[in-house]
Formats: C-alpha cells, structure tokens, sequence
C-alpha cells in the first residue's frame, strides 16, 4: 500500500481493507512506520516506538474488533502498556516500566487496534501546550511555529499529519478538545464515567479527567468509544450507555435541537475575532439545519471553576510526596519543572477545608449547568479564546509563576474547556473554520450529563453539511 493510499482512509476505513484482505494488518504497520519516519523529525509527535510490541501482536493473530490491524498511539500519559515506560513527559518517571497492560489498553488491543509508539505530551499532562523539557517540542503540521495545543498535542499532530488516522489522548481541563481545535480534528470528551480507570486508579483527578481519541472522522470517535465504554471491576461509578451503539448514534439524525450559544469568555478574557466568527458561522449553519438556536448561557462564577482546579495542587503533593517514595523516585528541580513543583507546594499547603472547597465548587457548578441543560439540548462556544499561540509562549519551567498565576495562564488560553471537565458532561470541538492565514479554529458542543448520544448525532450532521477532511498541513505524509 502507498503512502498516499493509506492516508485517504480513517480508521474504520482502513479496518474494512483488513476485513477484505485487500491489505494485510504487517502492511498497515509498515506503512504507518513509514509515514511516521517521514514526517515525525520535523514535529516530534512521536517519543517512543511500540514496533516490537506490535510485531508480537500481529504474530499471535490479532482480535476481531472494530479496527483490527489499524495502526494507533498511545499517548504517554494515563495509560499502562506492559513492558514499556510510562514517562508523562517528565524526566522524573523516564524509567518506571509497567508490568502489565492496564484495562483501557486491554480494550484497545481488544479493538484490534495495533499500537506503533507513544506520543509527547507536556510534563504531567499539566500545560496545554507540548513542550516538556523531557522530550522537546511538538509543532503544529499545519504552522511549525504553532503549537498543536496540549496536552494530547502530540497525538493531535500526528493524527493532523497522516501517520495514524487516530491516537488516544485524555482531558483534565481540555486536553483532548484544544489540540483538536489546534489542528483541524474531532474531539470529544465523553461524560465522566464512560471510559474505564483501572485497575489502579478509580476516580482521577476528582473525576475530571477522562480518556478518549482524537480522530479526522466523527464514526471512528463513535466506534472507538462503543469498543472501550463500559464500567470495569471495582470502579466508583459509571455511565451507562443507551440502546444504540454510538457508532449508529453518529449515523442518525439528531432532529430538532435546541443549541444556546455564546461567544464571550465567563473569566472575561477577549476572544479572538476569529473564534466569534467560528461560533456565529457554525450558529447559522446549526440553523439552516433546522435547529433552534438562540443567544444563551449558563451565568457561572469564574472563581468557581478556580477553586475547582485546584485539586490539581493536592493531587500533585500527594504523587511526590506519598507514591514517588514508594518507587525511590525524588521529586526535585533536576528531574521537574519549575511549574509542577510550584503547584506541589502550594498543594502541600492546602488545608482539608480548602480541599472541601474544591468539592463544592464541583457539585455546585455541576447543579447550576444540570439545571442550563434542561433548557437546551447543547451549548456552542468557542473551542478556545484565541488561535493556536506561537510555539514558547507558555514556558513551564519559569520559576517566577505561581500556582494559580500558571493556572490563569493555561485559562487565557482554554477559557471555555475546563468547565466542563468539572461538571463531567460531554464536550466536543468540532473542526468547522480555518482563520484568513489558515490556522484550525474549532467550535465547541457540550451537552447534558451522559447525551452523548445527542452531540455525536449532531457532530455527525455537521461533518456531513461541511467536511473538514480534505483539508491537509503543510506537514502531511505522502
């Protein structure tokens, strides 16, 4: 198979060839790996290779799922392969090697997804650029100069540029929706609950973040989550899923919604122009498909969903100073950024009042959003306050930043995202603009806690009255 051959399909498309035997799943490897070499010196998604793992895979005969045979990345953060690092872009954790396959990956080789190497992400997953001083910079395939956004940007850049046709990815505040937005791709964050934790972890992040795929097509999305959902053993909680796959879900028509939208920040950060044009232009194109859309959005404090982020702190005190100890790691300025070690003090510092705070926050911004989305079916914003910023612009190795001044600056950037890891309702970006000088602007659907049935039929929909997958980088396989 040629280059330009497997890069026309996505994922489902390309499971189809295998299923036909018009390409076996060693070709699809070889030809990933080649797209991979191509492009990847000049982005730096791509960190490690899996090429061995995949190998023995393929060689035992691979399952019968959904995508069998089709080339994958993982990203190297939130998720355990057996007999590999998992680094979370840090230099501190470059060593510790997992002894088995935690349950998400278990779905995904059960999917018959084929996984060729691990991609970059910014230290700890605590930036929304990919930068980490453990691996160098990810660009952005459509402007080298840009970023891809984070923390999933490495995933974002190599979905972008070709050399899969998606990779996992998780969101805390956005991390799956804003280098989607950055690089003209599908995202969606499912509702908290949907995608499994385990066997280790239960609820992560206070329930904020939660794993998925960025994908050029809103069916691989759908099918990707119909094969990994579900409730695994010993977990908090779940959500169910509804009668219908998800896959069929993106295939029906959504019927008459109701979608309230704005294009103004809650924090009072300036939109970009550009990303007002994308919420009005994706506004009237919801209503020339016969939804009813109208101006409207839920009144929340901003210091709200500040208190709430501020489990990030405990969460990072607790890593270094109760787990790293455990594994004879020491947590220190040689092997963390500045960033992550200035978050971790100010969480040591934390009384369990102020952790309290952080809960009702939660539960509060839950409540008031639960009651907004009785009166509409989905909210439109902006996927991100501005464009893709220049490569750089958020250094997390600055000492001088304090804590919640570094959570501000992450906020500048991802004024609309973070929210709806709070209240763990679905949220998609959706690719439907590009900017006069021709940088992805995405616009942003969140939805009622558990529909996220309603946001693939409408994501679906969309992709149909305006593709956005001939659209190519400069820096694409070929």
């Amino acid at each position: 198979m040629k280059i330009s051959e497997y890069t026309a399909f996505d994922a489902l498309g390309l499971a189809e060839l295998v299923r036909r035997r018009e390409v076996t799943p060693s070709e699809l490897m070889d030809v990933a790996s080649t797209a991979i070499e191509q492009v990847n010196p000049a982005l730096n998604a791509v960190i490690s290779s899996l090429r061995d793992d995949a190998e023995r895979a393929i060689r035992a005969g691979l399952p019968e799922g959904a995508f069998t045979g089709v080339p994958y990345l993982v990203k190297d953060l939130g998720i355990l392969v057996a007999g590999t690092p998992t680094g979370m872009g840090s230099r501190l954790f470059q060593g510790l090697v997992s002894s088995a396959d935690d349950e998400l990956m278990t779905r995904f080789r059960r999917a018959g997804l084929v996984s060729l190497g691990k991609t970059n992400t910014p230290e700890l997953g605590l930036n929304v650029v990919t930068e980490p001083a453990a691996h160098g910079p990810t660009r952005n395939p459509w402007r080298p100069d840009r970023t891809p956004g984070g923390s999933s940007g490495g995933a974002a850049a190599a979905v972008a540029a070709r050399m899969v046709p998606m990779a996992h990815g998780n969101d805390v505040a956005g991390s799956i929706r804003i280098p989607s937005s950055c690089c003209n791709l599908f995202g969606l964050k499912p509702t908290r609950g949907r995608v499994p934790t385990g066997p280790i972890e239960g609820e992560v992040l206070m329930g904020f973040a939660t794993d998925h795929v960025l994908t050029r097509s809103v069916r691989d999305s759908a099918a990707l989550l119909d094969a990994i959902a579900g409730p695994d053993a010993g977990a908090p909680y779940f959500t169910a899923s509804g009668p219908r796959s998800f896959l069929e879900e993106a295939r029906t028509p959504p019927g008459r919604l109701r979608i309230a939208f704005t294009d103004a920040s809650w924090s009072g950060v300036p939109v970009h122009d550009e990303c007002k044009l994308a919420v009005r232009r994706a506004a009237a194109l919801c209503e020339q498909l016969g939804h009813e859309v109208a101006p409207a959005r839920p009144e929340i404090a901003w210091e709200k969903v500040r208190i709430a982020f501020r489990m990030l702190l405990s969460y990072h005190a607790h890593m270094f100073d109760r787990v790293c100890p455990l594994y004879g790691l020491a947590a220190g300025r040689g092997t963390l950024e500045a960033t992550t070690l200035t978050m971790a003090e100010a969480g040591r510092r934390m009384s369990a009042v102020d952790l309290h705070d952080v809960l009702v926050a939660r539960d509060q911004l839950a409540r008031q959003l639960g009651q907004f989305f009785t009166q509409f079916d989905a909210l439109l914003t902006p996927t991100l306050a501005t464009l893709p910023i220049p490569a750089g612009t958020l250094d997390a190795d600055d000492p001088t930043v304090s804590a919640e001044g570094w959570l501000d600056r992450i906020f500048e950037f991802a004024a609309f995202t973070p929210l709806f890891n709070v209240n763990g309702s679905p949220a998609m970006s959706v690719p439907l603009h590009m900017s006069a000088d021709g940088l992805p602007v995405g616009v942003h659907f969140a939805g009622r806690y558990a529909d996220d049935a309603t946001l693939l039929r409408l994501a679906g929909q969309l992709e149909q009255a305006a593709p956005w997958d001939k659209r190519r980088p400069g820096i694409c396989a070929k």
